[in-house]
């Protein structure tokens, strides 16, 4: 997801940013793989999604976004930046109550919906040394960790928004794009 943010935390060893994928590239409806093994080059991809999600600025990032199709994502909705969760092949387990809230990503920049979810949800994944964790969540984070999930199903955002204003937000990216060039 996408949020307005100036710097790295405190402390954030430099590591590579990654290209983002804008939507609508195809890429982005790939459907995740499960996670085999926690392993270095998995620890060191987070840690490149981690420094690219902060430099974005966004508050999540799934690995489809930057073009690794496992299942994976980074999320800080902190307002200290300082609380960095990594989540391997996460699984919501439990999911409680409605909530609108207006989303943004970092594959549709510049583009903001309301987007209906879960109000409450329990997730159920790996943390960086392979173990299994589960975590309770409610508000943004709620709403983050749903919105990364997504990507992972091979599912963007704007997809849950009607079909003409679907075809209104690529048009837009896709002039924007030649614009750019």
């Amino acid at each position: 997801m996408e949020k307005a943010r100036s710097r790295l935390p405190h402390g954030f060893k430099h590591m590579a940013l990654l290209k983002i994928l804008h939507y609508p590239d195809p890429r982005l409806h790939i459907v995740a793989k499960p996670v085999d093994k926690v392993d270095e080059h998995i620890r060191k991809l987070a840690a490149d999604m981690a420094e690219t999600m902060y430099a974005a600025p966004g508050i999540g990032l799934a690995a489809t976004q930057v073009d690794h199709h496992i299942q994976m994502l980074v999320l800080d909705v902190s307002e200290t930046h300082d609380q960095l969760m990594t989540f391997i092949n996460p699984q919501i387990v439990e999911a409680n109550g409605e909530t609108v809230y207006e989303e943004g990503c970092l594959s549709v920049p510049g583009i903001y919906d309301e987007v209906k979810r879960a109000e409450r949800i329990r997730v159920r994944a790996l943390n960086l040394d392979g173990e299994e964790f589960e975590l309770e969540a409610d508000g943004l984070l709620a709403i983050c960790i749903q919105h990364e999930i997504d990507h992972l199903k091979g599912k963007v955002f704007v997809e849950y928004l009607s079909r003409l204003k679907q075809d209104r937000i690529k048009q837009k990216l896709m002039k924007r794009a030649r614009e750019a060039m």
